[in-house]
């Protein structure tokens, strides 16, 4: 049996993104276009790629849990369900969301380009509940001043092992599931924090991004949450987080970005930091940013898309 090919979700990191969120509006017609344009979506990447062959253009397309029953009725990916809504001290919610499409390169306007492209196919029959443009900034820092994905595993391989399918799941074996959150930051009040306190939150110093040794990491950080262990062993997701924001309408925010194997690993993160854990011991950077948006979603791979018949 062939190794299935991957979309490229382990693709390296860029300097840009465009994130498009999408609804099938209802009707034989608009599942038909939606189909019709899976199946050319590889090509429509090449279009655009061949225009800048070091740009590092990449396109990965999710589906979210309705959709997926509604386009491909019958099997599907076992741990594919909507996006589970939480109630704690802040509130992680849950929005619409039929289709992902996670655009990179290393040039804005490749991302530009590609999601000009898919929306001429798709703007008929779909409704774009979000649309983010964003950037790396400076030294892979988010808007809150701290460096961001240094927990990434190193490596084709270990980024492949955090996030692909494998015959846990034969029948989607490469793919992956997708959490997207968008936050927005509220700097004016977290700017107003001592610095000291900033890295007590985060889990890491802000200047050098060395992290703190654990005994002066409160049970709140960030990164404390953020760790899955299981059976002695960490688990870990990759992340493509972005900054964005209107400088003009004082917006300022951050595109979670969250490819795992399992989506409980995910969902289990999302948890320690909105519920605690233990309950009550939440994450304290949600005092300063908030969660607007949350959608799951399953990723095929691309010999999947290919072989799509509308």
């Amino acid at each position: 049996m062939a190794t299935p090919t991957p979309q490229a979700v382990a693709a390296p990191l860029t300097r840009a993104a465009i994130f498009l969120v999408l609804t099938i509006s209802p009707g034989a017609e608009a599942e038909h276009a939606v189909k019709d344009m899976f199946a050319d979506l590889s090509a429509l990447r090449r279009t655009v790629g061949f225009r800048d062959l070091n740009g590092q253009l990449s396109c990965v397309l999710g589906l979210g849990s309705a959709a997926w029953d509604r386009l491909f009725p019958g099997r599907r990916p076992k741990e594919l369900h909507p996006f589970v809504e939480l109630h704690g001290v802040h509130h992680a919610v849950s929005t619409p969301g039929d289709l992902v499409f996670h655009i990179r390169a290393v040039r804005q306007d490749m991302c530009f380009e590609m999601a000009a492209l898919i929306m001429e196919r798709l703007r008929a029959f779909t409704t774009v509940v979000d649309e983010v443009q964003s950037f790396k900034y400076f030294d892979d820092r988010d808007l809150i001043g701290f460096v961001d994905g240094t927990e990434n595993p190193e490596g084709a391989a270990a980024a492949a092992e955090a996030a692909l399918i494998s015959d846990e799941d034969a029948d989607f074996a490469g793919g992956s599931y997708l959490v997207i959150q968008k936050y927005l930051h509220d700097l004016d009040a977290w700017n107003t924090l001592p610095i000291e306190t900033q890295e007590k939150i985060i889990g890491r110093k802000k200047l050098s991004n060395v992290e703190l040794a654990d005994s002066a990491k409160p049970p709140y950080a960030h990164n404390v949450l953020n760790t899955v262990t299981r059976d002695g062993r960490q688990i870990s997701i990759l992340r493509d987080n972005m900054p964005f924001g209107e400088p003009g309408r004082g917006e300022f925010g951050t595109y979670f970005v969250g490819y795992a194997r399992s989506a409980s690993t995910t969902e289990e993160m999302l948890r320690n930091m909105f519920i605690g854990k233990p309950e009550g011991n939440y994450d304290r950077l949600l005092d300063y940013s908030r969660a607007v948006t949350g959608c799951l979603f399953f990723v095929p791979t691309a010999d999947f898309l290919d072989a799509v018949q509308a």
